[in-house]
């Protein structure tokens, strides 16, 4: 069973229907991939509301707030983006690097996932505006102890700058 984040009624933080905890959105083509982050974050981080996408395309199309995406309430401004690397339609590097060179964006942190840390890719990433390269888990135990680590640093301790509406 998937939990909702708990909301008020409106986009904006402080204002009715702002999320109560901060939003990751997560980048993956791989459903399954989506699900194990899901429940590791259940399993033992903080609460945090997240919410995935499955290629480049929805990746703007969230960030951008268009087509399903366009309520603000449904789809909230995220506080962290996380890619994978082989994402569909554009690859992570140049997904990062979209993101990146949007003003309205560019202050959201972005994490790339890679199945194993290559240093010209992890170059390519941090050129590209990457804040953060990481090595995919290979146990659901190791992706638990990952999130741990990974939200207390991103949303708890880091102070990230607030959405600008």
């Amino acid at each position: 069973m998937t939990r909702r984040p708990r909301t008020v009624s409106s986009p904006v933080p402080g204002r009715v229907g702002a999320p109560l905890v901060p939003t990751v959105l997560l980048a993956d083509p791989d459903a399954t991939a989506r699900e194990m982050v899901r429940d590791a974050l259940l399993e033992g981080t903080g609460p945090c509301d997240l919410r995935a996408v499955a290629d480049a395309t929805e990746l703007a199309e969230y960030l951008h707030r268009r087509g399903t995406f366009e309520d603000p309430v449904l789809s909230p401004r995220p506080a962290l983006v996380v890619i994978d690397a082989e994402l569909p339609t554009q690859g992570g590097v140049d997904a990062v690097r979209a993101l990146k060179s949007n003003a309205a964006l560019r202050r959201i942190p972005v994490v790339l996932v890679v199945r194993r840390v290559d240093p010209a890719e992890a170059a390519a990433a941090y050129d590209a505006g990457a804040n953060t390269v990481i090595a995919k888990p290979v146990t659901f135990l190791a992706l638990v102890k990952l999130m741990k680590v990974f939200t207390a640093y991103w949303l708890d301790a880091a102070r990230l700058p607030q959405e600008a509406v």
